[in-house]
């Protein structure tokens, strides 16, 4: 079977680097066996920058340290809180995403600063992004306090705005609040869990088909659920947008399940997806979105 690459993944050089008091990180050789059950040739790394994310914080150097000592392992974001400099919506951050593209990093994230969408921060670095094209990964929250990542509504207005201001700006989405909107039917109240049940196509549909600057990340279970509670409408979903989703995992944890790979591998074998789509879901489009060689 194919090898895949995996665009969304955490790992510390630390021992006992936790995430929160009940879950370690997994270490970068309790990652090569998963993935190595999972049939992954590399993954990228993403760092733990914002507070509202981690008790571990994580710093772009350590996880360009690890990508380099692993470099048949792994690849590597930097991150950036849009907080970080002046706490100003006027702060280049060219700069610093230049230096960090010149030393390997292939995109910027995953941003989980608690700031709305739209925020003057966020429309700062997500302008500097475009400008020096570095595609982010985002994580998108219900709301302001007592979770993490960048606030939007219901129907995603702020996306929308940010995709349509910034055309440059290749934006990643995932979390929960992103991919539940794969649902027309989804509701401010289950927007951030796992919806079940057929799917009647919803506005990450709309606007991949209005925005050609949005992809979607399938780590983790939301991703993996979006596909997973309707497959023949996930089936439909992907050969539409097989040019802009990829396979990620999110593993956390040495104790997480990762159930995506064999459920592609298994739609494949089936026939219920192309072979044009699987290739470029599992590793093709890393490769060209991220510039990965």
């Amino acid at each position: 079977m194919l090898k895949k690459i995996d665009i969304h993944i955490h790992t510390s050089m630390w021992k006992d680097a936790r995430i929160n008091s009940s879950t370690v990180l997994a270490n970068p050789e309790q990652i090569r066996e998963k993935y190595r059950q999972l049939g992954i040739e590399k993954g990228v790394l993403l760092p733990l920058i914002s507070p509202e994310c981690r008790f571990c914080i994580q710093t772009n150097e350590e996880t360009e340290y690890i990508a380099n000592k692993y470099s048949d392992l792994f690849y590597w974001f930097c991150n950036i809180d849009p907080r970080m400099g002046e706490n100003s919506p006027t702060t280049d951050f060219s700069y610093f995403l230049e230096a960090y593209k010149k030393r390997g990093a292939r995109g910027v994230g995953e941003i989980t600063a608690n700031l709305y969408a739209d925020d003057p921060l966020m429309d700062n670095l997500f302008y500097h992004c475009g400008e020096c094209d570095m595609p982010v990964i985002i994580h998108i929250a219900p709301h302001k306090y007592g979770c993490y990542g960048i606030i939007d509504e219901l129907g995603l207005p702020r996306i929308e705005k940010m995709l349509k201001n910034h055309p440059k700006l290749k934006i990643i989405g995932h979390s929960q609040c992103f991919w539940s909107e794969i649902d027309s039917k989804v509701s401010s109240e289950n927007r951030s869990d796992y919806p079940g049940g057929a799917v009647t196509p919803g506005r990450v549909a709309e606007l991949m088909r209005e925005y050609g600057n949005l992809y979607g990340d399938l780590s983790a279970g939301s991703g993996y659920n979006a596909m997973a509670r309707d497959p023949e409408s996930a089936y439909k979903f992907i050969e539409e947008f097989a040019d802009r989703l990829m396979f990620g995992t999110d593993i956390c944890s040495p104790s997480n399940e990762m159930l995506l790979s064999s459920w592609l591998d298994r739609a494949l074998a089936a026939g219920c997806i192309s072979s044009d789509a699987y290739r470029k879901i599992s590793r093709e489009n890393a490769i060209k979105i991220l510039n990965l060689n």
